[in-house]
């Protein structure tokens, strides 16, 4: 697992890197949000552990950054902060869960585990760096979120909601634009659309019958 710590207390940080990466983690530390954002691989890491309190640029305004970028990773705040304003806003900033100061290594543990547990239960991988996540209805690459139109967004569930199996294009057609009348023309250039913002294909065209998604593994 690949965590980045964004901390300015060098000995907190020290002690939950040495726990971390004791278990074989790989923890990246940050003194402040600058730096972290000009520096750490943000596409990449499993969990952010993000200080409120930081000098340059808080805790709050990194992870607002961070979020502006469409990458949806897991984030804890960590603080010594309870006021019900600063959890509102580190909330709408998007966290995942907050850890209050002082705190045990091994909660923070167990509240990282559940959130990349549940991160990876509702990624489907669809390519080498492609996830689809059903229930936000979204494609990452490299973590990041892909944008579609609402049509696109729409095939692109239908498809991956029947993975592994062939879609007939008039069904298809009859999902995304709700019984409306387009032709397959319509349909191919929608698909042509989703291509072109992916860098790997895992679209199948079935000749005569419709499309199909299937599911990816390292062996492919």
């Amino acid at each position: 697992m690949k965590i980045i710590l964004l901390e300015d207390d060098k000995l907190i940080a020290e002690e939950i890197k040495l726990y971390f990466e004791i278990k074989n983690h790989t923890v990246e530390c940050y003194l402040n949000g600058e730096d972290l954002l000009e520096n750490a691989n943000i596409y990449t890491n499993d969990i952010f552990l993000l200080d409120i309190n930081m000098p340059i640029k808080s805790g709050i305004e990194t992870l607002e950054e961070i979020r502006s970028l469409n990458i949806n990773t897991p984030a804890i705040f960590l603080t010594s902060m309870s006021d019900i304003n600063t959890i509102k806003l580190g909330y709408e900033a998007g966290c995942s869960d907050y850890i209050r100061k002082p705190f045990h290594f091994e909660e923070l543990e167990i509240r990282i585990n559940k959130l990349v547990l549940e991160c990876s239960l509702k990624k489907i991988r669809l390519g080498p760096n492609q996830y689809y996540n059903s229930s936000l209805m979204e494609l990452y690459e490299n973590n990041k979120t892909i944008e579609f139109s609402e049509n696109e967004k729409n095939l692109l569930y239908y498809l991956v909601k029947n993975l592994n199996h062939v879609v007939p294009s008039d069904t298809l057609m009859d999902y995304v634009w709700d019984s409306k009348i387009v032709n397959s023309n319509t349909l191919r250039t929608q698909i042509k659309k989703i291509r072109t913002k992916i860098s790997f294909d895992f679209i199948q065209n079935i000749r005569g019958t419709g499309y199909k998604i299937g599911s990816y593994s390292d062996n492919d």
